[in-house]
């Protein structure tokens, strides 16, 4: 008969190899409505993060809220939306119940478009990135913001779709997997360095626009992802929600498969304790910020995109990104010192995601709940920083550790499922 040490140790080992060996191929762009059947029905949402009511939301997740409630119709003007909200017409449920992902306040509403993402068993999604600054992922909802939603969900999405649906029948899809490799090579590490990653991805889908397009549809699509140096980080998130998914539900590991926060708590899943979440207050991060704000400025923090922590990107992977540190703060050396300090309280290194300046090395993958306890070492991220007051968005980018309570919480209940205590 196994010990239960055993039985950790195999059911570790399934988990990783699930999780580094799935294969995320974009294959699709869809109305969200279609893809996450809770957005089937109006005055529904999905937002980052543990589950959330609009009384505890913060600033930045309130003002999400508000935008897209404009963007899909169901009121006229910010006073009519923050009613309909308090009077609990709004449904709010998490990304992360619906196999979705999104950065920041991370909130989809029906009529949005999101990638489809598959490995050819399983999907997963994210909505299409709006750029840096004032957006609505950052609790902006102006009129600028929303004419910017609604071209991207528009023209630009029905372009780069046909654009996707031509790759497709050509090719089979754009393999995620071996982009983000490449782009690791190249100095990005897909949470807050989309660089080479966006230059990647437009140079494999610019054939397909152009065959698809006419010259000025064409001109506006190449133009859109040009400029916006995070527009592949959404497409980084829908791939590592599909290989942790692959990593989740598997009886006693102890392999973290969910990070995410909403701007109020911070919450973490393991594979071998289901959907339960376990959370904290959210931390705010310590980090660089826009000239005119300060630290006394900004929310706790907030989003879906910790998934790529999770999944060994980010700053899981800083020692491949050293011009990062420029962006959320730091040196070269501490993003070598961060990526190792990663790998001790992982399983083990991604053979397919490796890093140029540790001798590609593999990326730390698969947090263990114990190593993080046993080692006292909390997980990092980078992340951006959003005004803790809506409307205003983004005011900088840093680096959040996240708290040990949640692993703590974690652990107590793996001992009472599995007779531990």
């Amino acid at each position: 008969m196994e010990s239960i040490k055993e039985n950790i140790e195999k059911a570790n080992r399934q988990a990783f190899e699930s999780m580094i060996n799935t294969r995320p191929v974009l294959v699709d762009i869809v109305e969200a409505r279609k893809a996450i059947s809770f957005l089937n029905k109006d005055y529904h949402l999905t937002h980052a993060g543990p589950p959330l009511s609009w009384e505890r939301a913060s600033g930045p997740m309130k003002g999400a809220i508000i935008g897209a409630i404009l963007f899909e119709g169901w009121a006229d003007n910010e006073h009519q939306a923050v009613k309909l909200a308090e009077r609990g017409e709004i449904v709010l449920e998490p990304n992360h119940h619906h196999s979705a992902v999104g950065p920041m306040a991370g909130v989809i509403s029906p009529s949005m478009k999101v990638y489809v993402v598959s490995d050819g068993e399983l999907r997963s999604y994210s909505n299409i990135n709006e750029g840096l600054g004032k957006v609505l992922r950052y609790g902006a909802y102006s009129k600028e913001v929303l004419d910017r939603l609604r071209f991207l969900n528009t023209e630009f999405a029905a372009a780069l779709t046909a654009a996707v649906h031509e790759c497709v029948k050509e090719t089979g899809g754009i393999d995620l997997r071996n982009l983000i490799a490449q782009a690791l090579h190249m100095g990005d590490e897909c949470h807050n360095r989309n660089v080479a990653s966006t230059s990647l991805f437009l140079r494999e889908i610019a054939p397909y626009i152009a065959r698809t397009s006419d010259s000025e549809t064409a001109r506006k699509v190449f133009a859109t992802i040009g400029s916006n140096v995070l527009f592949f980080l959404n497409m980084a998130m829908a791939a590592c929600k599909l290989m942790t998914t692959k990593a989740h539900n598997i009886k006693y590991s102890t392999i973290v498969t969910t990070i995410s926060r909403n701007g109020t708590d911070i919450g973490i899943r393991v594979s071998g304790l289901g959907d339960e979440w376990f959370t904290a207050p959210a931390p705010v991060p310590k980090g660089l910020y826009f000239p005119g704000f300060s630290e006394t400025d900004s929310n706790p923090d907030l989003g879906d995109s910790t998934i790529t922590e999770t999944a060994g990107l980010g700053a899981f992977a800083m020692a491949a990104s050293p011009a990062v540190v420029k962006f959320v703060g730091g040196d070269v050396k501490s993003a070598i010192e961060i990526t190792n300090r990663m790998s001790k309280i992982c399983h083990g290194k991604n053979t397919f995601f490796t890093i140029p300046y540790l001798e590609f090395d593999g990326t730390p993958t698969g947090i263990d709940i114990r190593k993080v306890l046993r080692l006292g070492i909390p997980p990092v991220a980078d992340t951006g920083i959003a005004h803790k007051t809506a409307g205003i968005g983004q005011i900088g980018a840093g680096i959040v550790e996240i708290p040990i309570e949640p692993f703590k919480q974690a652990l107590r209940r793996y001992g009472e499922k599995y007779g531990l205590s």
